[in-house]
């Protein structure tokens, strides 16, 4: 075994660890919880734009980014546009990918924040519900031609909205890709802890378990759940895999 494999081995190894061990596990929720509480995502940009996600899931999505090398990056939910910049600067580095992104309401100094950027060159921006099917027509039509296709879906995290996403993106997703569903943490939270429309029993992790029961097309890639502990997309990573 060379010094490669034997690294990923022992890091397989590890990972499979850190999924059994309860103390470590129940720390990490502890932070979850808290975390969530005290709004910790929002105090991370990239390259200047804030991003409003957790470092511990962008590495993630790192990772998956250079190991799938897609060529359509299709997230839904933009704010102020740091994750758009995020994975068009990793598909700088690839050297190939454009980034769609589609909300409901670009506001207008974000979009000039965006537009201005220097990675702004693989950025689409498509102003809509996602799931109106106008919207999603549109995706469709930057995605054709595509081989490799990644969609994140990360918008209005109510149940009925977060399922009617899945439905409709999902068979955008090449096999082989990922169709990321944020904000699942929102199931293991304290009741009443958002003041938004979705809660307990009522958000995106609720509409994975629905989606996953009736479509054997993707499962939960476990192993980055075991290896990040800290996410706000546990059981989120969903890999296409026929």
């Amino acid at each position: 075994m060379n010094p490669i494999e034997q690294f990923n081995q022992e890091k397989k190894e590890r990972i499979a660890a850190f999924g059994a061990n309860e103390e470590l596990n129940a720390a990490a929720h502890q932070f979850n919880v808290v975390s969530n509480r005290e709004k910790y995502s929002y105090n991370f940009s990239w390259m200047g734009r804030p991003i409003i996600q957790y470092p511990q899931d962008m590495i993630a999505m790192q990772e998956i980014i250079w190991e799938i090398q897609p060529d359509i990056i299709i997230e839904t939910g933009i704010a102020h546009g740091g994750s758009l910049i995020y994975y068009a600067s990793i598909m700088e580095l690839i050297g190939h990918g454009e980034i769609v992104g589609i909300d409901i309401d670009i506001r207008e100094h974000n979009k000039a924040e965006i537009l201005k950027h220097p990675m702004s060159k693989r950025i689409t921006m498509i102003q809509g519900s996602s799931i109106d099917e106008a919207t999603l027509n549109k995706a469709k039509v930057f995605a054709l031609g595509y081989q490799k296709v990644m969609v994140c879906l990360d918008s209005n995290h109510t149940h009925e909205h977060v399922l009617a996403e899945l439905e409709m993106y999902s068979p955008m997703v090449s096999v082989g890709s990922y169709l990321v569903v944020f904000d699942t943490i929102i199931e293991r939270m304290p009741s009443a802890m958002y003041d938004r429309p979705w809660d307990v029993g009522n958000n995106a992790m609720t509409a994975v378990d629905e989606f996953l029961s009736k479509n054997d097309n993707f499962i939960i890639d476990e192993q980055i759940d075991h290896k990040l502990l800290i996410s706000v997309a546990p059981r989120g990573y969903l890999k296409r895999i026929k």
